[in-house]
């Protein structure tokens, strides 16, 4: 049995595509005088799963320069943890402020 192969060629073109990482985002915790230092620790250890000792640093950054950046993060993952916070503080009846910020 004779079989008839043919080659085949195709021309190969590469291109070089420039690949971008996707921007990081700061979640940004702004002081005000009504939520409480133990609310703030509490939510920055059960939401941002920081140690203690972290917390309370940032804690007192927020409360002693009115804003701090508190983590940074993916756009998904800094929407989610933001809002996780704000919705938290608001069923606790504090009125805690949580933004993002491209890093």
């Amino acid at each position: 049995m004779n079989w008839k192969i043919e080659e085949f060629t195709d021309s190969v073109t590469i291109t070089e595509e420039e690949i971008t990482t996707p921007d990081s985002y700061n979640v940004i915790l702004y002081n005000d005088d009504y939520t409480t230092k133990e609310f703030v620790v509490t939510l920055l250890m059960s939401i941002f799963s920081k140690p203690e000792s972290e917390a309370v640093t940032l804690m007192e950054s927020v409360h002693r320069k009115g804003a701090a950046v508190i983590g940074v993060y993916s756009f998904d993952i800094a929407r989610t943890l933001a809002s996780a916070t704000i919705q938290n503080a608001r069923k606790n009846g504090f009125p805690l402020r949580c933004e993002l910020e491209v890093a």
